[in-house]
């Protein structure tokens, strides 16, 4: 096995790529951990090695998903999953204004392209957001891009994420959200000691999300990937 960093580099569009299988691990937060760019150059490299016939585990379609929540929510929806109601905003200055005539409170901010979190806020009424877009708290989004979106409250305070790998289900995350929206299952080992952790393997979808989800990463080409989801009135579920 080969790692690629593809944080920097180059390639040669005439050159045949080496024989194997590639796996495509691009992170939507690179940028936060100083690789602005490595999601673009990826997307090239990947179109490469597809040009050239290789095998690529979460290809072309999968990081065009996973660098913009605009795209995820209408392939979601296309697919017949539920998601909140949401409104995209091209900069910092339309974010009120947009609020205003969206009219949905709670609601949640998100970036365009972010993971982990970043970027997400609540806001109760139009004054709590003004003062935070007017502050110097405000989080730029890396593509211009933020989100306004109708906050759905879990029934029981907690986020699912459920894993599948070669778009079959393997196992469901339950993620404590009382204290934060920056939640990352990798980040456990860094937190301190506490009398319980914050995620739990929990039982396995029910059936029909199963397949939902199944045939919506199939249609996307989605080889290992993650659907978050929170319970809102039993049964009903919204990713």
């Amino acid at each position: 096995m080969k790692l690629w960093d593809l944080s920097s580099g180059h390639i040669d569009l005439q050159s045949v790529p080496p024989e194997g299988i590639f796996y495509n691990r691009m992170s939507a937060s690179a940028h936060t951990r100083g690789h602005r760019f490595a999601p673009e150059f990826a997307q090239q490299v990947i179109q490469w090695l597809e040009n050239n016939q290789r095998v690529v585990l979460n290809g072309s379609r999968a990081i065009d998903l996973e660098i913009s929540k605009v795209k995820q929510y209408l392939a979601l929806n296309k697919a017949g999953i539920k998601t909140p109601r949401t409104v995209a905003v091209l900069g910092k200055d339309n974010l009120v204004q947009a609020a205003q005539e969206f009219n949905v409170y709670p609601l949640i901010t998100k970036h365009n392209r972010a993971g982990k979190g970043a970027g997400v806020h609540l806001f109760n009424n139009d004054q709590e957001l003004e003062e935070y877009v007017a502050s110097a708290d405000f989080e730029e989004p890396v593509d211009g891009i933020t989100l306004l979106q109708e906050y759905i409250r879990p029934i029981d305070g907690r986020i699912r994420r459920s894993e599948f790998i070669g778009q079959k289900f393997l196992y469901t995350i339950s993620i404590d959200s009382s204290q934060g929206f920056e939640l990352c299952p990798a980040d456990e080992c860094q937190l301190p000691n506490t009398a319980e952790s914050k995620f739990k393997i929990i039982d396995p979808l029910s059936s029909q999300q199963q397949t939902d989800y199944e045939r919506f990463l199939h249609a996307n080409g989605l080889d290992v990937a993650a659907v978050e989801w929170v319970k809102i009135k039993s049964p009903k579920v919204c990713v």
